[in-house]
């Protein structure tokens, strides 16, 4: 899992394929990393095999304000947010199947 304040980009340990989370290929570009260059995920005990979960903050009209990931470390079970980043557009129904 690679990760910034503008999205994440998820890579299988299964298989070695790459997704970005919801609408991070979007942004995903060295321009938008002028400040702010995406990292590698790792666990304090050295592990960067992760489980990840997406979760989504809805506003009152059921819209998509915050979309935040998750990681679970395989090796020690430690848990922690990898990155979260707020949406400031609509519509936002698309996001809720990008994960």
């Amino acid at each position: 899992m690679s990760a910034n304040a503008s999205g994440a980009e998820r890579e299988c340990s299964g298989c070695g394929s790459r997704a970005f989370v919801a609408d991070s290929e979007e942004y995903w570009n060295e321009e938008s990393w002028e400040d702010d260059e995406p990292g590698a995920a790792g666990c304090p005990c050295g592990s960067e095999e992760f489980e990840a979960a997406v979760a989504f903050s809805l506003g009152s009209d059921g819209s998509v304000r915050w979309v935040t990931v998750g990681l679970r470390c395989v090796e020690d079970g430690l848990c922690g947010v990898c990155a979260d980043w707020k949406i400031d557009y609509g519509p936002t129904d698309h996001l809720l199947t990008m994960v």
